[in-house]
């Protein structure tokens, strides 16, 4: 089951750059077109929170995608001195383990508090959508790529975070495991009139909201294209 969510809100523009007037001037064009911007370690290690605030000052909620993996401590005073950029999302990686994610949640809801912003969905990276089977088998990931993701998943979600990214393919089996009130979050989103560049777990935004995505990242397709506020609007309209 799909939370309730407008068209225009799953959708998260990747701005991937380190051109900051580009980033401006992109998340303000899409501001009110789509939901927000996901905004990479690229960006952020140019131009800082500084940077971030810049972008969200247009009027767009950012997802702040550096998904940190380190030892609890240090992971928790990351995400404490993020939070009060006032950011929509933020992300760890689930393979730095049960206490490092309770301590990212319990230290963004702690800051979101003292900062006087709501608190960010904090969620976790479980397997790249870059990676495929033979990736994971030469990192020594042993096992099918979807027991890998719901098991993360179930570990997060343990963990009291508020979802995960992964791939639309596996949707099915972590809202299975985790019901239907786990953020999903998937990158890897592709029209069908786009090139799947170097995401090899691919599925359309259409496909992917009916699988039961809540938030769709998408990049090169829009900001790629001749006119980007003109290709979110068209993805926006396929998901209508």
């Amino acid at each position: 089951m799909t939370q309730q969510i407008s068209p225009n809100d799953r959708i998260f523009c990747a701005i991937d750059t380190t051109d900051l007037d580009h980033a401006i001037d992109l998340a303000s064009k899409l501001s009110g077109v789509i939901g927000g911007a996901k905004l990479g370690k690229e960006f952020f290690a140019a131009h800082g929170p500084q940077g971030v605030q810049a972008v969200a000052k247009v009027g767009m909620p950012v997802f702040l995608d550096v998904k940190y993996h380190d030892i609890p401590n240090t992971v928790a005073g990351a995400i404490r001195a993020v939070t009060p950029m006032g950011l929509k999302i933020v992300n760890v990686h689930a393979a730095g383990g049960m206490e490092m994610m309770q301590r990212a949640g319990d230290a963004a809801r702690e800051a979101a508090v003292k900062a006087g912003v709501d608190a960010p969905w904090v969620i976790a990276v479980t397997i790249l959508t870059s990676m495929d089977q033979n990736d994971l088998d030469d990192v020594g990931m042993k096992g099918p790529i979807e027991d890998r993701v719901v098991k993360l998943a179930e570990l997060t979600q343990k963990a009291g975070l508020d979802g995960i990214v992964c791939s639309a393919k596996e949707i099915t089996p972590v809202r299975a495991a985790c019901g239907p009130d786990f953020k999903l979050i998937t990158p890897g989103i592709r029209p069908a009139w786009a090139a799947s560049d170097d995401q090899k777990r691919i599925v359309t935004p259409k496909d992917a909201v009916a699988m039961g995505s809540d938030v769709l990242v998408i990049g090169r397709p829009i900001t790629k294209a001749d006119d980007p506020v003109d290709a979110a609007k068209r993805i926006v309209a396929e998901l209508s």
